[in-house]
């Protein structure tokens, strides 16, 4: 059920716009827009359709259990819910970044830009250090949640939107 909305202005012509009326609308996950987000790859990519094994090759999340650290933008935050039904993510604290690069940071022994200069890599910057932009993590220590690994962590599963529950996950996977 949509209805029709006109915008008043001194043209004539004026557009109408659809606007969705019912209650059935898709969930928007609000995460505040400053910070760091926390990604973990909980399913395998076994058997998982091209547009989604592609987004999760992007995030450079391509084996079970590896964990990403990226900004809080737009863009991540739409490749994180197109994942959604892979992942676990939340924001991470400063303290439990510092223990995780302490504990599974890879240092980056390449260079960081190509001969020519044109290309650079992408690394994770800590502390003016250079860091492979992934971690290769444990299985959590106690397991994951009650229902398992294909079940919503709102329901009590493993995937999807944390929130400041990613913290204790990360430090079981340590």
């Amino acid at each position: 059920m949509t209805q029709s909305i006109t915008s008043s202005s001194v043209n004539s012509k004026a557009k109408a716009v659809r606007v969705p009326v019912s209650n059935h609308s898709k969930k928007v996950v609000d995460i505040s827009p400053q910070g760091k987000i926390a990604v973990i790859l909980v399913r395998g990519l076994a058997r998982i359709i091209t547009p989604i094994k592609d987004t999760l090759i992007m995030l450079r999340l391509t084996r079970k259990n590896f964990c990403v650290v990226l900004d809080n933008t737009p863009s991540n935050r739409g490749m994180i819910s197109k994942v959604k039904d892979f992942v676990a993510w939340g924001e991470i604290s400063p303290d439990v970044l510092d223990k995780l690069v302490a504990a599974r940071g890879e240092l980056f022994q390449g260079n960081l830009k190509d001969s020519k200069g044109l290309y650079s890599y992408k690394t994770f910057q800590q502390n003016n250090k250079h860091y492979k932009p992934y971690f290769r993590l444990n299985p959590p220590r106690g397991g994951f949640d009650r229902k398992g690994i294909k079940a919503a962590y709102s329901t009590g599963g493993a995937v999807g939107h944390r929130g400041k529950a990613i913290n204790d996950l990360l430090l079981r996977m340590i």
